[in-house]
């Protein structure tokens, strides 16, 4: 009867184009740790020379995929939710005019990546990061406030009306405006905790906007 002995060999047992292989592979991951080491350092650091100099290839690196923030954790974790919620005024086939109700944007896009070991960014950042720039970009009175505040806003409008406009246009409809607002909540506390908040939703309600062909996604017409 044959004798097996141990089927594990040491890495001194395997040949030397084995080894040479698994020594190259080795060398790339470290070289490839390292890399990410020093890029997300660079990231996180206080602003020095080398950030300065290599600013532009450390953000390609870092965005959209390791974006680093300190939104959840103390002094001001994140304590609430926020929905962005759409509807359009309609110009039906025969000449009348119709309001959708409101459609949550936010809620479909929870729904796409729920159960998704690898939702894509866009699905996770796309409408989210739009808002933020929004509202970086305008006062309480949704007023725009700089440069970049009609480009967030065309921004938005875009994506409404990518993801809406088949949906409202279906049987003849033209889009002729759209609304946008926001739905925030407040988390709950655990329930360990004594902590009374108010669970009322506050809604923050931008005008209408006129929807323009620049606005309407490739193919689409508005006549």
């Amino acid at each position: 009867m044959q004798s097996y002995g141990d089927e594990t060999r040491p890495l001194s047992a395997l040949s030397l184009p084995s080894r040479i292989v698994i020594g190259v592979a080795a060398c790339a991951v470290a070289v490839i740790v390292a890399i990410h080491i020093a890029m997300m350092f660079l990231h996180v650091a206080p602003s020095n020379t080398l950030s300065k100099q290599q600013g532009a290839l450390i953000s390609d690196y870092v965005y959209p995929e390791y974006e680093q923030n300190w939104k959840l954790f103390a002094p001001n974790p994140l304590q609430q939710n926020i929905a962005v919620q759409v509807r359009a005024q309609l110009r039906t086939g025969d000449g009348t005019s119709r309001t959708t109700g409101w459609t949550d944007l936010t809620a479909r896009d929870g729904q796409g990546i729920l159960h998704n070991p690898l939702p894509s960014h866009t699905q996770q950042n796309q409408l989210r990061r739009g808002w933020e720039l929004f509202l970086s970009t305008h006062n309480a009175q949704n007023r725009p406030v700089g440069l970049r505040g009609e480009l967030s806003e065309r921004y938005i409008r875009r994506i409404v009306l990518l993801r809406m406009d088949g949906e409202w246009t279906t049987g003849g409809s033209r889009v002729e405006q759209v609304q946008v607002r926001s739905q925030t909540t407040p988390v709950r506390p655990p329930p360990w905790s004594s902590e009374k908040i108010s669970e009322k939703p506050v809604y923050r309600v931008l005008p209408w906007w006129q929807v323009t062909a620049d606005d309407l996604p490739e193919g689409a017409k508005n006549q």
